[in-house]
């Protein structure tokens, strides 16, 4: 430190300052506990030098001394918390991330931070987190390069990627920035670390906005070895997404809402919301599982207690001697216009911030009724960031509610889907299951049902009733073309109860509903 001040001509020692830091941080990135008595005491040992040094007590040395012990120390309380959270995923990175969020204005200790939280993602499989701490390690040194004079592109250029990386453009240059050994070589190596993160991720759709940033690079240093790397990549990225879009195997995280109450337990979580990123095809039992055995290592089994139920919690209703948990699942919520923008599967799991459950009600104020008189309060739950971020779990920013009347409930679960139509196609137009699509026809749109509701709701029903006739159809069709010869009987009986069924909706809507089976796909000719 003194070697560092006298080199500075006596103003500062903040290379040494930030090495120190660094070196403290990554040691107890990975809780390692180096808090102990001698460490501390060698922290007093080294203000009591500083402070009786002859030389240099009249100069600001004694008090920059004074504010590293200060900020070691800090970090060391911040350990402590880790330690005791060192079970607890979500938690752990929480911390983690707090303290990447007060170096703001010291990129090398803000990058060994997001580092860290990285190594725990990936030891705990949420690799689309790890690949997002990556990019916002990427766009950190990208700022500072940009800053410099020595990167033509910031942390704005990853925007396309994730509408969260604004948050290192909060960069103050600050003593912080000084004798960082950021370059563009190392910026290169970071990007090319994003680019094998969101591969393991499995969204192949980011990395060409990735390799945008370095591919101009690559070009100007005539570097074709790499050039040809790259669009090798490339290429595999884009194969991947065809393939996924075809199959439809790839499943991008499954999400949940979790909800906490009891101050003696949990403290400053209490009465707190999350929705929190669970891998792939997580069950609601699953993530409730892990999260009451979490909790009942931390105060007890006994005290533990589960929300069955999704409905509004009041604490006051609560016993403070127990915690409770309420875990609720929730999918992602577009707006109609949002849904025409977002058009892949991809689109409507990626930067998503909304999302909603529905509750069942009635007029009468059971939860349950008769079609006719099935309501839904839907809510819409908004959170702070987007999804995927560098943390698994997001506070709930604020919450919207909407109630749905019988016949709106009806035309929102109408959706029609081909792909499930067609591997459904036996119990969507037999005569057994298809009492269900004409029970609800009966109840909205026979006479007496139409005057109860309005206009342009009875229209929309009706119309997704056509669609839904049109699209078995289709669905026979395609069925027809690909049956083999022991399978013509049983295609015949199906179509003769698709007949049946439109005959009947015809009926019911005072309207012939098109029950034509189009000869777009040729029978196929046996014996």
């Amino acid at each position: 430190m003194k070697n560092n001040f006298d080199y500075t001509k006596k103003r500062s020692f903040v290379r040494t300052h930030l090495q120190v830091i660094i070196s403290v941080s990554q040691l107890i990135a990975d809780v390692a506990g180096i808090g102990g008595t001698r460490f501390q005491q060698s922290l007093s040992i080294i203000n009591n030098c500083a402070n009786n040094d002859k030389y240099i007590k009249h100069t600001t040395f004694p008090s920059d001394v004074k504010d590293l012990t200060k900020r070691i120390r800090t970090v060391l309380m911040a350990t402590a918390q880790m330690k005791e959270h060192e079970n607890d995923p979500e938690m752990l990175v929480d911390l983690q991330y707090s303290l990447a969020k007060s170096y703001a204005s010291t990129p090398e200790l803000r990058k060994t931070w997001l580092d860290s939280m990285a190594k725990i993602h990936v030891k705990n499989g949420d690799f689309s987190e790890a690949a997002m701490c990556y990019v916002h390690v990427a766009a950190l040194v990208a700022e500072y390069l940009l800053r410099k004079g020595m990167f033509r592109q910031g942390c704005s250029s990853f925007r396309v990627i994730t509408p969260n990386i604004d948050e290192e453009a909060s960069m103050m240059e600050d003593v912080g920035m000084q004798g960082v050994h950021f370059n563009e070589e190392i910026l290169m190596e970071l990007l090319e670390q994003c680019a094998d993160g969101l591969w393991k991720a499995e969204r192949y759709e980011l990395i060409a906005d990735i390799y945008k940033l370095i591919i101009p690079i690559y070009e100007k240093r005539r570097d074709f070895e790499k050039l040809a790397h790259l669009y090798d990549t490339l290429h595999r990225a884009y194969s991947k997404v065809t393939e996924v879009m075809h199959t439809g195997k790839r499943l991008l995280g499954t999400y949940f809402r979790v909800a906490f109450f009891g101050q003696g337990f949990f403290e400053d979580e209490d009465g707190k919301e999350y929705i929190y990123k669970e891998p792939k095809l997580t069950s609601l039992s699953e993530i409730s599982q892990r999260l009451q055995k979490l909790y009942s290592d931390k105060f007890g089994s006994e005290n533990v207690r589960m929300i069955q139920d999704s409905d509004k919690v009041n604490p006051k209703d609560l016993d403070s001697k127990y915690a409770y948990i309420q875990v609720t699942h929730v999918v992602p919520y577009f707006e109609e216009k949002e849904l025409q923008e977002r058009k892949t599967e991809f689109e409507r799991n990626h930067n998503i911030r909304r999302f909603m459950f529905e509750m069942p009600f009635t007029q009468l104020g059971k939860r349950r009724g008769v079609v006719e008189e099935q309501c839904k309060r839907r809510i819409i739950l908004t959170v702070i960031n987007c999804f995927p971020y560098v943390k698994k779990r997001i506070p709930i920013m604020y919450q919207q509610y909407k109630d749905l009347n019988p016949i709106e409930v009806l035309c929102s679960s109408t959706e029609v889907d081909m792909i499930k139509l067609q591997l459904k196609l036996q119990g969507s137009v037999s005569v057994q299951v298809n009492a269900g699509p004409l029970a609800y026809a009966r109840a909205f749109l026979d006479d007496t049902s139409t005057k109860r509701y309005p206009d342009n709701k009875v229209k929309s029903l009706k119309e997704i009733f056509r669609q839904f006739i049109e699209t078995c159809g289709q669905a026979l069709e395609v069925n027809e073309r690909l049956i083999k010869e022991d399978q013509i009987e049983y295609q015949e009986e199906m179509k003769a109860n698709y007949r049946e069924m439109a005959k009947e909706l015809s009926e019911i809507m005072h309207e012939q509903v098109c029950t034509e089976l189009h000869s777009r796909y040729s029978r196929l000719s046996y014996g």
